[in-house]
């Protein structure tokens, strides 16, 4: 406690650099990361809603969620594809 009020009161933050822009709250990889938390919470309710309210077992919500990853991989993947196609077939 004494350090941060001598930190304070000497007006040492004036020497500290401010964070970069590059990790600013409002910059792409701040907000990329948002995004993934909000991703996380959003499997973590969709895991307790498999397993607590249609009783599926835990493994099987895994499988629901592995096989749903390889789906996107997959859709993704023929999307990539197809973009990226020179027509020569």
């Amino acid at each position: 406690k004494a350090a941060f009020i001598n930190f304070i009161s000497d007006e040492e933050w004036k020497s500290i650099e401010p964070v970069s822009s590059w990790f600013g709250p409002s910059s792409f990889l701040m907000s990329s990361m948002s995004a993934l938390f909000k991703l996380s919470m959003w499997i973590r309710h969709g895991h307790g809603y498999l397993t607590e309210n249609l009783g599926i077992p835990v493994w099987g919500s895994y499988a629901v969620f592995g096989l749903a990853t390889l789906f996107l991989g997959m859709v993704l993947g023929l999307v990539s594809a197809a973009l990226g196609a020179d027509g020569d077939l």
